[in-house]
């Protein structure tokens, strides 16, 4: 079996996860927002599995800037 190696990510992907994070909280907040206005049961429903669905995003994303966090570089580029 090979073993795999993790790479620095470059400072364009950690734009674009950090872009990515925003959007899943920006969305988290939308849906919060229809939930607790909206009258309508199912409408609820479907906005509270998608915040939960943005939660685990933001969740999955912030793990993964963790997990490259050692392989950044220590001094700017």
């Amino acid at each position: 079996m090979q073993s795999t190696q993790m790479q620095a990510l470059s400072g364009k992907e950690l734009e674009y996860i950090a872009d990515s994070i925003s959007n899943e909280d920006l969305l988290l907040k939308q849906c919060a927002a229809t939930a607790g206005t909206t009258q309508n049961e199912q409408v609820r429903q479907i906005c509270m599995q998608h915040m939960q669905n943005h939660t685990q995003n933001m969740a999955t994303l912030t793990q993964l800037i963790q997990q490259h966090q050692q392989y950044a570089p220590t001094s700017p580029q």
